[in-house]
């Protein structure tokens, strides 16, 4: 039987229990578990020992409940906790640790379903971290279901984690021989990347990459196919990955977002990609690795 593709971020293996998070009472009990662990972050960056995620001990705080983790015992649970409010001299030796580190600098050295818990609670960390007040009347928020639900303490208004949907795609000359790609501004000179952008309200997914690539590229294209998704909570989104076949190969870029646009083939990409990859430069937590070397194999 043939592997089933997982892209990085998406192996999460926990079981969420969204039926039993709103019991307080089941949730302290899975903290106490034996196997219990409690993830610790900084702004947004991970508390490591020896480069290894600590599971720290601050049983004085709030934790955001992820999951059942089978792996460690039935009533073992996986939880995170945020020590922003602390300076990063304090965070560290308060949850045993020797360092914050970004989750993608780790991502090397995580197997799947690691790398997905540890993107999972950033996610989280992060929107309560911008939650706490309300958007509508701007009193305090109030934590519920073990993290899941935040409700304003002033107008009772319910707030849900927040995901922000994006597209991602590559795009392919009318023949399939040529792939295009970006230079962003601020990009070293041979940073080319596929072109992606935030859906907009009232917008389909194809619909979003059609505008994104006809306002940066000036590209029109006739067909546009779904490829995978990537959750990618960095801080808050979802990658939706396609592949769509241009009209022509002329191009016009905004010269804002995008400076530079160029076709490459199959053998220049690879060039570019093996380059990058020499440097440490490369994406290979990113859907968009999955989407070229989709098409490379194509050949």
């Amino acid at each position: 039987m043939a592997r089933v593709l997982t892209l990085p971020y998406n192996g999460l293996l926990l079981d969420r229990a969204g039926a039993r998070r709103p019991d307080a009472a089941w949730v302290e009990t899975v903290r106490a578990a034996p196997g219990s662990r409690v993830l610790a972050f900084w702004r947004d960056g991970c508390l490591v020992a020896g480069g290894v995620p600590v599971s720290a001990v601050v049983d004085d705080r709030d934790a955001v409940f992820l999951g059942l983790d089978g792996s460690a015992g039935s009533d073992a649970g996986v939880f995170a906790v945020d020590l922003s409010d602390l300076d990063e001299a304090a965070a560290v030796p308060r949850a045993g640790a020797d360092a914050v580190v970004d989750v993608r600098r780790l991502f090397p050295t995580l197997g799947e379903a690691e790398a997905a818990v540890l993107a999972y609670a950033r996610g989280m960390l992060h929107w309560h971290r911008n939650q706490r007040y309300c958007g509508a009347c701007g009193a305090r928020t109030s934590v519920r279901h073990a993290g899941h639900q935040l409700v304003c303490t002033g107008c009772g208004k319910l707030l849900f984690p927040r995901i922000e949907p994006a597209v991602i795609m590559l795009v392919v000359s009318p023949d399939g021989h040529r792939a295009l790609l970006g230079r962003h501004r601020g990009a070293a000179a041979d940073a080319y990347s596929t072109l992606a952008g935030f859906v907009e309200i009232g917008e389909s997914l194809e619909g979003a990459v059609r505008r994104e690539l006809a306002e940066e590229a000036g590209v029109a294209v006739s067909s546009v196919s779904y490829q995978a998704s990537q959750a990618w909570p960095f801080p808050s989104g979802l990658m939706v990955g396609f592949r769509a076949v241009a009209v022509s190969e002329e191009v016009a870029v905004d010269q804002d977002e995008l400076l530079e646009a160029r076709w490459f083939t199959r053998e220049e990409l690879a060039e570019l990609i093996d380059r990058h990859r020499a440097a440490g430069t490369d994406r290979r937590d990113s859907i968009e690795t999955h989407l070229v070397q989709t098409w490379l194999a194509e050949r």
